[in-house]
């Protein structure tokens, strides 16, 4: 695991403590979970994304033709 560091304002790090200690935990739980919340609903949009996609090209009735060409021909210099 990794530490950070961040500058916050004391006046909401005193607020945010109470919450916690409301929560039964710490503040760097709070910004833990929070951030740990923030990453998995990234993840799921990414899965979503991929998943409609996948039945995107699945419904297709899109065919690709032979392939006609090389690389060198993609890459001339």
């Amino acid at each position: 695991m990794s530490n950070i560091t961040m500058t916050l304002d004391d006046k909401i790090i005193k607020k945010v403590k109470k919450i916690a200690i409301e929560q039964n935990t710490t503040l760097t739980g709070l910004v833990r979970d929070y951030l740990t919340r923030i990453a998995k609903r990234e993840d799921q949009r990414v899965e979503e994304v991929i998943s409609q996609l996948s039945e995107i090209m699945n419904s297709s009735n899109m065919e690709v033709g032979e392939i006609t060409w090389t690389r060198d021909d993609l890459h001339e210099r």
